[in-house]
């Protein structure tokens, strides 16, 4: 048994912390989870959490294959780009709604690990629409911090109109490298259920694993 093993054999504690915290962050909804609301219970779960964290160094190559797959995002203590930017226009948050978010790591070039955060949106009238950010990590000796930068997005149109059998092209907008912002990004627990990622900020993010047979 090497050491990410034993650190991911039975622990009970753990293991009742992580479903805790999964059952309150289920009890709030996409829609309250995701948008900028902290919520002090939550909070303190995930940093009890954080604290009996079994893979303290998630960039180590024997810990990449456990950080590698696709992820829901749960939980965002301050919203996300996306939902901060619905919230800032009040008046039609109603209206708006967040189907899910996720995200997809993959193997890059060494010491670089390829991202893609997306998120889908039903829009007032507008349908649904899928909003996808590409970009890399990358990372030195710290074994829990990376940057991040991303160097493309898209939008598509994935239901317009409601209409469940169009979609329209994917528009992809690259962005030239010297435009590129490089910003901190901690993952502080992993285990094989769930991650944690906290930003510059202290703005901390809750990701559920996608199996496979329940991919969208």
């Amino acid at each position: 048994m090497d050491m990410h093993e034993e650190a991911l054999e039975n622990d009970p504690t753990r293991f009742a912390l992580r479903t805790e915290l999964l059952q309150q962050i289920e009890i709030l909804g996409v829609q309250r989870s995701l948008f900028p609301s902290s919520e002090k219970p939550i909070d303190e779960l995930v940093h009890r959490l954080e604290n009996i964290n079994p893979i303290p160094q998630p960039l180590n190559l024997k810990s990449l294959p456990l950080l590698f797959g696709n992820w829901q995002l749960v939980y965002a203590s301050r919203g996300t780009v996306v939902t901060r930017q619905i919230a800032s226009i009040s008046d039609f948050l109603q209206g708006i709604k967040i189907k899910r978010v996720w995200q997809k790591l993959a193997a890059g070039d060494t010491k670089k690990i390829s991202a893609s955060n997306s998120a889908e949106v039903e829009l007032p009238i507008l349908g649904e629409w899928q909003l996808q950010a590409d970009g890399l990590w990358k990372w030195g000796t710290d074994e829990q911090t990376a940057t991040v930068a991303f160097n493309s997005f898209s939008i598509q149109a994935t239901k317009p109109l409601g209409l469940p059998n169009w979609n329209f092209p994917e528009l992809r907008i690259p962005v030239l490298e010297f435009l590129q912002k490089e910003a901190l990004w901690i993952t502080s627990y992993l285990d094989e259920e769930i991650r944690v990622g906290r930003g510059a900020t202290g703005n901390l993010f809750v990701f559920h694993r996608e199996r496979t047979s329940s991919m969208y």
